[in-house]
């Protein structure tokens, strides 16, 4: 699939049915979906919707972001998964989060939350996974963690001991949350550990749309128009945001001299 057909697709599958009274245009509301989930703080996120004469409250941004409900894509069939467990904090406690990912795609495959973790964690991790996957064949890639190399033998996964390589690919998932928790605390300032599910499900929709797609630069005629003056403005915030916020920005709104309307 073309890398910005692909991306179309991606702002295609925001479902915004819960919308009931909102008049900010559709598109603008999933774009700021998008932006947020890629990378944007929801301060900036809000002052990027300002730049076409929207003004909406973080809480907004955050709602629609929960609402929508994003879910990454299931039924894949990877040849290996990258497995591991990190720590994240939660205001002021922690909690282990378990990630599974396709080093040849760098999809992220699952994620979830747990207060602590033990044999029955990462038993029920693997197992949820192989629900959501086709994953029985493949070689799972892990790390010396005796709770990982159990559930493998438990399911009967084959997998090797990897500490590099392939594995990079979840060390790289791991790196983004890490950065989007610390940098951008209003995503789980006061959160319960069940909404923090719940954006991790939606970050690893919006990672798996735009991972790949931080190259383009192709223009769909389809998107919203924007004066010059206007595609400064919006360029200032992409440069407060990761690659693939960058991406996103670049590949859906085509800039041109003339006013357009929205």
């Amino acid at each position: 699939m073309p890398e910005n057909d692909r991306l179309s697709g991606c702002l295609d599958e925001i479902n915004l049915e819960f919308v009931e009274r909102e008049a900010t245009p559709k598109l603008l509301m999933k774009l700021s979906i998008q932006l947020h989930l890629a990378g944007l703080s929801l301060s900036n996120t809000v002052s990027f919707l300002e730049v076409f004469g929207v003004d909406r409250v973080r809480s907004t941004v955050h709602n629609w972001v929960h609402k929508a409900d994003l879910q990454p894509e299931t039924g894949r069939s990877p040849n290996h998964v990258a497995v591991d467990e990190t720590v994240i904090q939660l205001d002021d406690e922690q909690y282990w989060l378990y990630a599974a990912v396709d080093p040849d795609s760098n999809d992220l495959l699952h994620t979830t939350l747990e207060p602590t973790r033990n044999n029955m964690f990462a038993g029920q991790f693997f197992a949820e996974l192989r629900e959501k996957h086709d994953v029985d064949d493949a070689i799972f890639l892990v790390d010396g963690a005796p709770s990982l190399q159990r559930a493998c033998r438990k399911h009967g996964l084959d997998f090797k001991y990897e500490r590099h390589g392939n594995r990079n690919s979840v060390e790289r998932v791991f790196r983004e949350v890490k950065r989007r928790t610390a940098s951008f605390s209003n995503c789980f300032s006061n959160a319960e550990a069940e909404t923090a599910d719940e954006w991790l499900r939606s970050f690893a929709f919006a990672w798996n749309q735009l991972y790949l797609n931080t190259a383009v630069r192709n223009v769909n005629s389809s998107h919203t128009y924007l004066t010059a003056d206007s595609t400064t403005q919006v360029l200032k915030y992409t440069s407060m945001a990761s690659s693939m916020t960058s991406s996103l920005l670049t590949t859906a709104i085509y800039t041109q001299t003339d006013t357009a309307p929205l």
